[in-house]
């Protein structure tokens, strides 16, 4: 691939170009609000100007509403040999171009796995995509130079390709994106009129929960309306599952020690079936999850303290396999919790103690 032109300068579209142009492609940036591609094209991910002639590849990174019209454009233009889109759903957009009878063999439906809470170009990065998983739904129609084109973005992006049917990604996403946003959503909405008493007891577990629910809504409705089937199925699987919770809680505030009983046998099934599905969620660069000791350091909130553990870990040969920080309510402290294998814990936590660090239990 030598030229791209990325339609659709927001966070996915401008990190995609911004990964292209780090490895050499010239890429050309189009956007209904020019303003945004010029910002994009400032940031390095290319030229805001029309290309000459077709390019290799166009990336199409609008909405999923909006998706099938850019493309059919852009196909109808002749702007590139090739097209792809990047939208987090992936039958509608391709049952509304067959409707519109356009030839797909230069089109191949993608959807890489990656994101922040925040949008536009200005939170692109060109390692946005790296490890992650991208999606690729070819048909048997599919061209193979299209696949190639596609593979071979993929791989400048550093991401992981995942071969899959588009309807069967639309149920996959949905229960491991688009549900679980929606939920994050309805914890966080509980917080929004709470006593301030309460809201300044957030710990790590609350943030963790909340933390996608700050994304921003009119992106997740374009989202969720292109792909409101499934969620839906599986939003009234979990309201089944709150319905009996409520049940279960409601039976252990009774005197009675039968329906105690059974509440909180309701209320087990439940945490073990969490257990069990929780530890089916990949773990590190998407292998198979594995089980760390933590290891807990009390820190002062000031500048190179982060820096200064890491710098004692590597000095100790200890890698740190995941780390999370949580604030103490109302001082200048955190407790960072360091995640390592099993073997390496008593390493780290003696090289620590020996350079001056307070440890928690």
């Amino acid at each position: 691939m030598r030229t791209a032109l990325v339609i659709g300068t927001g966070l996915i579209g401008t990190s995609a170009a911004l990964a292209l142009a780090r490895r050499g492609v010239a890429v050309h940036l189009a956007d209904h609000d020019p303003g945004q591609a010029r910002t994009a094209a400032a940031l390095g991910a290319g030229t805001d100007e029309a290309p000459d002639g077709p390019v290799d590849l166009a990336i199409v990174a609008a909405p999923p509403a909006h998706v099938a019209k850019v493309l059919a454009d852009a196909m109808r233009r002749g702007l590139a040999r090739g097209y792809l889109d990047v939208a987090s759903v992936k039958g509608g957009p391709r049952r509304e171009l067959e409707a519109l009878g356009l030839d797909l063999t230069s089109y191949i439906g993608t959807h890489p796995m990656s994101g922040r809470e925040k949008s536009g170009p200005l939170a692109a990065t060109a390692d946005l995509f790296e490890g992650r998983p991208w999606v690729l739904t070819p048909t048997r129609d599919t061209d193979t130079e299209v696949l190639n084109l596609a593979l071979e973005l993929v791989s400048h992006c550093r991401a992981v390709p995942v071969v899959m049917d588009a309807d069967a990604h639309d149920r996959a996403v949905a229960l491991v994106s688009h549900m679980p946003h929606l939920v994050s959503s309805m914890v966080a909405a509980r917080l929004e009129h709470a006593e301030e008493s309460a809201v300044r007891l957030c710990g790590q577990g609350i943030r963790d929960v909340t933390r996608i629910a700050a994304s921003d809504p009119r992106m997740w409705i374009d989202i969720l309306s292109a792909n409101p089937g499934p969620v839906a199925d599986l939003l009234s699987e979990v309201a089944a599952d709150l319905t009996e919770t409520v049940r279960a809680l409601r039976d252990l505030e009774s005197a009675d020690a039968a329906r105690r009983g059974e509440g909180s046998a309701g209320i087990e099934d439940l945490l073990r079936r969490g257990n069990a599905g929780q530890v089916r969620v990949p773990g590190k660069h998407g292998s198979a999850p594995r089980a760390y000791e933590t290891v807990v350091v009390l820190i002062d909130d000031q500048p190179g303290q982060l820096a200064r553990i890491f710098a004692d870990a590597g000095r100790a040969g200890v890698n740190i396999e995941d780390v999370r920080i949580e604030h103490a309510t109302g001082q200048q402290a955190g407790l960072v919790q360091l995640m390592v294998e099993p073997q390496a814990q008593t390493a780290l936590k003696e090289a620590l103690r020996e350079r001056g660090w307070a440890l928690r239990q």
